[in-house]
């Protein structure tokens, strides 16, 4: 049934028959849940091996622009739950996703953001089953903002945790560094960059499976989000109890991303990623662990960066191109707000 506007109003939200067809045009008519209860009831032979857990995240997204290269909003709310949950060892089964969009919205951009939503879901391999929809006044909101819960179950004997992490391990990262963010700052136009540089937005559920097969003993996995690689890296040291050492020379950076990061004064370690993660593996599987990644399309550009170490615990410095070394810290305040 067809919405009866070409935009949000607040009759969408008052939950009567605006508020249905809005729904069944925009939403379930694409997600298609089992069911239209007031929850999702689910069932996976996954769960029924012995010592499975299951994983269970919740994030919320509120990016500037709502679309953006390479991506929209919608992707990235799947994309960053189901990484959320594939860092951490479990396959992602289920995801939940609510709606607050303001009035005037464009229905146009909401099938957009719909339907980018379950063809990133298709690609994973997960569902949307279930979730929810509020429409706001004029001002209350910007567009479109999701919060997305995804439900996933670790297998047994699958333990990855930063507290894992043993001195000698190696870091690797998936591909290059920093792209979301310069995306993002690019496409607001504030700037009047000329740069194309479009978002690594992408899942990263395939790559985790096929680095555990290969490397059955990987220690821990963080997907470099806000605060980009930088902060990743001082959780996992802080985490660990260890040092970290990376090489700056190692560091997939592309030459666009560089060159807005010199003009804007930004340090790139800094910048948000949404399809970039930094694992630890011990020495002796690394690389199988690189040659596993390098064969899914999320991590034809990884590499090596550094390795933990038993040096101050917490710490992570870089090894500069000069041959000094510089402490990274922890993001201080925020490089970029409305990111993701």
């Amino acid at each position: 049934m067809k919405a009866p506007t070409d935009t949000v109003t607040l009759a969408h939200g008052g939950g009567g028959k605006a508020m249905r067809d809005l729904i069944d045009s925009v939403f379930t008519s694409v997600f298609q849940p089992d069911m239209m209860e007031d929850q999702a009831r689910l069932t996976s032979d996954a769960l029924q091996e012995p010592g499975a857990r299951l994983a269970f995240t919740t994030d919320s997204f509120v990016v500037d622009p709502v679309e953006f290269p390479g991506g929209d909003i919608g992707k990235i709310a799947v994309c960053g739950t189901v990484n959320d949950l594939a860092v951490g060892g479990a396959r992602p089964l289920w995801l939940s996703a609510a709606f607050i969009i303001e009035e005037g919205t464009s229905i146009a951009l909401l099938h957009r953001i719909v339907a980018s939503m379950k063809s990133e879901a298709d690609a994973a391999g997960v569902r949307i089953v279930t979730g929810d929809t509020k429409v706001v006044g004029r001002g209350m909101a910007d567009k479109v903002f999701i919060t997305t819960s995804g439900v996933g179950v670790i297998p047994p004997g699958r333990d990855l945790a930063a507290g894992r992490i043993q001195a000698g391990d190696v870091a690797i990262v998936n591909g290059v560094l920093g792209d979301h963010g310069a995306a993002i700052l690019a496409a607001r136009g504030d700037m009047a960059l000329s740069a194309e540089i479009t978002s690594d937005c992408q899942g990263l559920g395939h790559l985790m499976e096929a680095v555990l097969a290969a490397a059955p003993n990987l220690r821990a996995a963080r997907d470099a989000t806000r605060g980009g690689l930088a902060s990743c890296l001082n959780e996992m040291a802080q985490d660990s109890g260890l040092a970290i050492e990376i090489d700056e020379d190692a560091l997939p950076l592309r030459t666009e991303v560089k060159g807005v990061c010199e003009i804007l004064g930004l340090d790139p370690l800094y910048l948000a990623n949404e399809g970039t993660l930094v694992l630890f593996v011990p020495e002796g599987e690394a690389e199988a662990a690189l040659t596993a990644m390098r064969a899914t399309p999320a991590g034809q550009g990884a590499v090596a960066i550094g390795r933990a170490s038993a040096g101050l615990a917490g710490r992570v410095t870089m090894r500069t191109l000069f041959g000094g070394a510089r402490i990274v810290d922890m993001l201080v305040g925020e490089q970029l707000p409305r990111i993701c």
